[in-house]
């Protein structure tokens, strides 16, 4: 007696020859396991389009009453409303950041050399992060350059627009409107003034 294995497909066959036979169990296993593990480890790697750098302490912030996925994707559509230009967006990940935007002439800078005042062109961070169930931290960090160097990375060279700067005007205007559409929690709401 002996046994007929199929190395390739991982199948047994039952058991031939003369005398009893003893029924085995048909199964299959994958072709590859190695490549069913490495889905796997795939699948549990975190991976995310945020950058590796968080949010300026100075940035503002604003709890709303949506979750972030949906502010992710209604930012989506409010920052061309403004004309400017979506880099990069990502609504699982609740982030969208625009491309350099000139305040001045009111339009998207794609290269450095067509940046005409560094002072004066804008970039704006949007991070979505639940707060509470139902609710998203969205926190919105309207950065300029002083200068450019090609010898350091971007973000070393960023800093927080003033309050009085039109990169700081465009970022609270973007709040309002995210205020409008869902609201905000009574808990995070200013007191009404007598």
């Amino acid at each position: 007696m002996f046994r007929v294995r199929s190395a390739e497909c991982g199948v047994r066959s039952s058991i031939t020859g003369v005398g009893a036979r003893v029924p085995t169990l048909s199964f299959r296993t994958p072709h590859s396991t190695l490549r069913t593990l490495l889905f796997l480890i795939a699948a549990c790697t975190p991976v995310t389009t945020r950058p590796d750098f968080k949010p300026d302490p100075r940035a503002l912030v604003v709890v709303l009453n949506a979750r972030p996925e949906r502010v992710a994707v209604a930012l989506d559509s409010l920052v061309p409303a403004e004309s400017l230009e979506v880099a990069r967006s990502n609504a699982r990940d609740g982030y969208v950041e625009t491309a350099w935007y000139d305040t001045e002439a009111r339009r998207t800078r794609h290269h450095e050399r067509d940046i005409a005042s560094f002072t004066r062109t804008v970039k704006i961070r949007f991070w979505a992060d639940p707060w509470v169930p139902g609710q998203t931290r969205l926190t919105i960090e309207p950065v300029y350059r002083p200068r450019y160097d090609p010898s350091r990375v971007e973000r070393d060279l960023e800093m927080i627009v003033d309050k009085d700067d039109d990169g700081y005007k465009l970022a609270q205007r973007f709040v309002e409107g995210l205020k409008k559409q869902f609201g905000v929690p009574k808990a995070a709401q200013e007191p009404s003034k007598p």
